[in-house]
């Protein structure tokens, strides 16, 4: 096969640094083939190899004794009990879905899935996290509406819920999309399968669709460098999803782990065939032949690089044992996924691509060459000019508003134009599902057994506000919200995954960003006893020159252990006593949205998380739930009091009156620790004596009821006003 010349001009266009042309002379000890060099941008590349962040990585709390799989593997995995286990990831298709919206995000959601069947886990359900530009603009929403119809039109087909997520718009975003999709399945506990290819014979059998051009260069081309004007012209290297084939691979591989057929299996994600091969074969100190002239190909003139790096989706790599192997072709008859055997596991360490055909060993690397040894930078990190004197700058001084009313309207939007268009019921397990604090389901699965009472948590937060100004403090104030959600449907967390979305990795000041970030998670989940399971880190997310705001997001995983009751949601009934729990006179407005969106001011200094004070308060909350104590709660995060007060009203279609709010700052400070309770009849003595026990404050608001949202002094909003412009945002906007 002709194959062009190695040149300096061809090893820059395939993305790889003159140094790291250096290192691979070194690890081979010549000159690469066409084909390798082809593998080796694949797998070097920011997305596959996290060559900025794995330095910075290592530093996350990973370990507890309920974790059975932390990072490294497709998927995290906790033990729930009952011979249970619960397997869970977060990814990102930022740049993807900028580009082509629909194919993007459904592609996204397909991969998370694959990540979690990988494991030998069902999926139960999606959730997802989508950052978006001003709704004013007419380019977000033709992005908004093609990612909300990818996820729900792969989701729904696919048979999975999305039952949860958020949505948040931003100038920055506006170029730069955020599209991040988080998964959680259920699996017994005996059926947990590595990607690891073991014993000298056995076959590499790739599973499900054929291979195209769709993907080519998708991690390497879309998200590992910055957009421009031309980001357009990379819509060819954006996958093409096929949910119906999906479900039949997930259903087949779920069959050949209970019949026992597979010794290790991979999905096809980033980096195609090369990553799925050298994977499995180094993580089980093993080599690999591949041999491409087997490979199912949609069109005969694809090269042995376009084949080997080709992210075509619903493919999955599966290690099968020589004598199982008709058994496996028999189950994969049945579901009508197409299965072939295209490798064979060799002993040494080398993976080698061979072209049967013709004779030709068109490559031959050490496998673990490809990830073990990709380069691993420690690149300068530097703190953004100005950085004192804007925290400094406290939002503090801007004036009053005469009547908060309009500025508190302004930030209430309903996002079940977004979660109607999901089918968050498949299954029949959601008990809460989206627009309250977190979704729960009950912890079962098709063809497992019932675990009695339990409930499984789910929640994903972000706030780009927050740590734009402090990545480190915001992170942990984030992991402190997505812990109080939680606690709002009566769950305990068990497990951290996180998304890190941040701008160009080769700017000092995203690396600070990003070492800050996990700096602040670190030292959140130690203090509140979580471990961190998985992740994903997306760089490079900037457009027009300019960077996104540092947005880590961060899904959590919980368990209810008693599910006796439904939990209140976040709604008010007819004369029921409102309290916040919680910290008292709060009126730090750094990084609020009131500053940041209705003022323009991104200074001031975030307040501190006291986390022994919020632990005492998600035990609190926890117990109220479970007990069947309040009518309502919701938690005081994105808008401040004022927000979660008016959403409750909405939601519930009940007004309140409250008063004792400290001005406009009381009203819509984001200060952490504090939920709002709606308290029923005959309820208020014992939840404040509870309260008192755990050394949590009680302050009293005033009451549920009447056709009013009135805090006195401050807003004075008609029941129906609020609901009506609440409602209409999105589908105005929307044109629906």
């Amino acid at each position: 096969m002709n194959q062009p010349p190695i040149t300096p001009e061809l090893v820059a266009s395939h993305g790889l640094k003159p140094d790291e042309y250096a290192r691979i002379l070194k690890l081979i000890g010549r000159v690469p083939s066409f084909t390798e060099l082809g593998i080796f941008s694949a797998m070097w590349n920011e997305h596959c190899s996290y060559k900025s962040s794995r330095v910075h990585l290592g530093r996350l709390p990973t370990k507890a004794p309920w974790v059975l799989v932390g990072p490294g593997e497709n998927a995290g995995v906790v033990d729930v009990g009952d011979g249970l286990a619960v397997a869970v990831r977060i990814e990102s298709h930022n740049h993807p879905s900028a580009i082509e919206p629909y194919q993007g995000a459904a592609t996204g959601a397909g991969g998370i899935l694959r990540d979690i069947f990988t494991m030998g886990a069902r999926p139960i359900a999606l959730l997802d996290s989508l950052h978006m530009g001003p709704l004013d603009d007419a380019r977000s929403r033709w992005v908004l509406e093609g990612v909300v119809s990818g996820i729900s039109g792969y989701g729904n087909a696919v048979g999975v819920p999305t039952v949860g997520g958020e949505l948040a718009f931003h100038p920055r975003f506006a170029g730069n999309p955020l599209v991040n999709v988080m998964c959680v399945g259920v699996m017994a506990r005996e059926r947990l399968v590595l990607a690891s290819a073991e014993g000298v014979g056995n076959l590499a059998v790739l599973l499900g669709s054929t291979t195209g051009r769709d993907g080519i260069g998708g991690v390497s081309v879309l998200a590992s460098a910055a957009f421009d004007d031309q980001s357009e012209n990379k819509r060819p290297n954006v996958q093409v999803g096929d949910p119906f084939e999906e479900k039949r691979l997930i259903e087949a591989c779920l069959a050949l782990y209970d019949a026992g057929l597979v010794v290790g299996i991979q999905d096809l994600g980033g980096a195609g065939l090369a990553c799925a091969t050298s994977e499995t074969a180094s993580r089980g100190g093993m080599g690999m032949d591949v041999d491409l002239s087997a490979v199912p190909l949609r069109m005969g003139d694809m090269t042995p690089p376009e084949i080997m790096t080709s992210e075509s989706q619903e493919r999955m790599l599966a290690i099968v044992r020589p004598d199982d192997l008709e058994a496996t072709l028999e189950v994969c008859r049945r579901w009508e996924v197409r299965a072939t055997v295209v490798g064979t596991v060799t002993e040494g360490d080398r993976l080698r691509v061979l072209d049967r055909t013709g004779g030709e060993v068109l490559a031959d690397v050490p496998a673990a060459s490809l990830h073990d040894e990709s380069p691993k930078y420690d690149r300068p990190l530097r703190p953004p000019a100005g950085l004192d004197s804007r925290r400094a700058d406290d939002p503090g001084r801007l004036p009053a508003p005469d009547d908060c009313t309009a500025d508190l309207m302004a930030m209430l939007v309903d996002t079940s134009w977004v979660w109607s268009q999901y089918d968050h019921q498949l299954f029949l397990n959601t008990i809460e599902g989206p627009g309250g604090d977190a979704a729960l389901l009950r912890l079962k699965a098709p063809g497992l057994p019932a675990p009695g009472d339990r409930g499984l948590a789910v929640t994903t937060d972000s706030n780009s506000r927050w740590c734009g100004l402090d990545p480190r403090r915001g992170t942990g104030l984030v992991l402190a919200e997505a812990v109080l959600n939680l606690a709002c449907v009566g769950a305990r967390p068990l497990a951290v995954v996180n998304c890190l979305n941040f701008g160009n990795p080769e700017h000092p000041e995203v690396m600070w960003q990003l070492s800050e970030a996990i700096d602040g998670l670190t030292e959140a989940c130690l203090a509140l006893s979580v471990p961190v399971v998985g992740g994903n880190v997306s760089l490079y997310n900037t457009s027009g020159g300019a960077d996104i705001e540092p947005t880590p997001v961060i899904g959590v995983v919980g368990l209810v252990d008693h599910l006796r009751r439904r939990p209140p949601g976040t709604g008010l009934v007819e004369g029921g006593e409102m309290v916040l729990l919680g910290s008292v006179g709060a009126t730090n407005l750094a990084g609020s949205r009131w500053a940041w969106e209705a003022h323009g001011h991104v200074g001031g200094c975030l307040p501190a998380l006291d986390t022994t004070g919020h632990l005492a308060l998600a035990e609190l909350a926890r117990a109220l739930v479970a007990d069947g104590l309040v009518a309502g709660i919701h938690d005081v995060a994105d808008g401040g009091l004022g927000l979660a007060l008016a959403e409750m009203a909405v939601r519930s279609g009940v007004g309140f009156r409250v008063g004792g709010v400290d001005g406009h700052a009381g009203l819509f400070s984001e200060a952490p620790s504090r939920v709002v309770a709606c308290v029923g009849p005959g309820q208020m003595a014992e939840v404040t004596m509870r309260a008192g026990r755990a050394g949590v404050a009680v302050t009293q608001l005033g009451t549920a009821g009447g056709h009013s949202l009135v805090v006195d002094g401050l807003v004075d909003l008609g029941l129906a006003d609020a609901v009506t412009g609440w409602r209409g945002v999105l589908p105005t906007a929307m044109g629906d």
